[in-house]
């Protein structure tokens, strides 16, 4: 599966977050390799659900809105005069 590319300096700041993150737990440290591994894993195995969960999100929030717009476009009809 192909993830988008991350720019070189939010990885970055990431796998810092990952380092600080694992210290505070562990008190041990992890290196920037290990680091690299653990943000491999979690792109790679929570990534998908985090994507199908904004994906799902911005659909209800589309669908919303749709429903908002048929009200205003409903209430912008005038009635036929029949003779």
């Amino acid at each position: 599966m192909a993830f988008t590319k991350i720019p070189k300096e939010q990885k970055d700041e990431m796998m810092q977050s990952i380092q600080t993150f694992y210290y505070e737990q562990t008190g041990d440290e992890i290196g920037d390799l290990g680091a690299e591994n653990w943000f491999d894993f979690f792109l790679r195995e929570i990534g998908p659900f985090l994507y199908n969960k904004g994906v799902e999100d911005s659909k209800r929030v589309l669908m919303d809105k749709m429903l908002l717009m048929e009200d205003d476009l409903y209430a912008l009809k005038r009635p036929l005069h029949r003779r």
